[in-house]
């Protein structure tokens, strides 16, 4: 089955595809392909900074002084309002949920259950904004630096905030180098960190099928992860009437 035109349809889409793939390939490598000493987990992804929750009495529940607590428009100060502002526009960042909803699939060690390796699909909120496609390429400088092997799977094709794609992003941050422009527009890109950071880079296009591509557990010692495969038995979960939109914007390898 080939790779499919995600920009056809609307971020939402892709994020059901995204979640059943990082699944797919959380079981493929659980039921044999890794190493005994190792294992997936799907994992949401970390943040540096969490803020404190905090809890907040509703409009007319009792406060800890006995007292009743009241909406703003009640007259009570300090308190929050569940009443949307009045205001002449609004806007929603959509992409910014879907971004803040992605799982990625992490592979660690039973030594300390210490993080390995990670596999991220980009979803179409990591280039939604200069500020979303720096937290992601952060991110995985972080995580290499940290000498946390990755797999990134980007089925997106570049965009105004990576004009050269999300491995040239990557690259310019962990090392502070250009790449050269790839001739297809998706990217699958593999990263080794040991005492220097390799990147392993297959550019696909729609119409493409995947190949299985590298994910390092230790320096010099990888496995092959089956891309087609889970990408298959993922978009088999995706609603059909959504896969009818997608199918019939593929042409066959070799086609017009």
């Amino acid at each position: 089955m080939p790779v499919h035109d995600w920009t056809r349809v609307e971020a939402g889409i892709f994020h059901d595809l995204q979640h059943s793939w990082i699944g797919e390939i959380a079981r493929v490598l659980n039921r044999g392909l890794l190493p005994d000493d190792y294992y997936a987990l799907i994992e949401s992804q970390t943040v540096r900074v969490t803020p404190d929750v905090l809890a907040f009495p509703k409009t007319g529940e009792r406060v800890a002084d006995g007292s009743e607590a009241v909406s703003a428009s009640d007259g009570g100060a300090g308190l929050l309002s569940s009443t949307p502002p009045k205001v002449r526009f609004t806007a929603e960042a959509e992409f910014e949920f879907y971004r803040r909803k992605q799982d990625s699939v992490a592979v660690r060690h039973v030594s300390g259950d210490r993080l390995a390796a990670l596999v991220e699909v980009v979803s179409p909120g990591n280039k939604a904004s200069r500020n979303a496609l720096r937290s992601f390429v952060e991110k995985a400088a972080e995580l290499l630096d940290k000498r946390v092997h990755l797999l990134i799977l980007d089925l997106h094709p570049p965009g105004p905030r990576d004009q050269h794609g999300i491995h040239a992003a990557i690259w310019d941050e962990v090392a502070g180098q250009e790449t050269a422009a790839l001739d297809r527009p998706l990217t699958l890109a593999a990263y080794e960190s040991g005492l220097a950071v390799r990147a392993y880079v297959e550019p696909v296009a729609v119409g493409d099928v995947l190949p299985d591509m590298p994910l390092f557990l230790e320096p010099g010692a990888h496995i092959l992860v089956p891309l087609e495969a889970t990408y298959q038995a993922a978009f088999a979960a995706v609603p059909r009437r959504w896969r009818r939109v997608l199918e019939a914007g593929v042409n066959p390898p070799g086609g017009p």
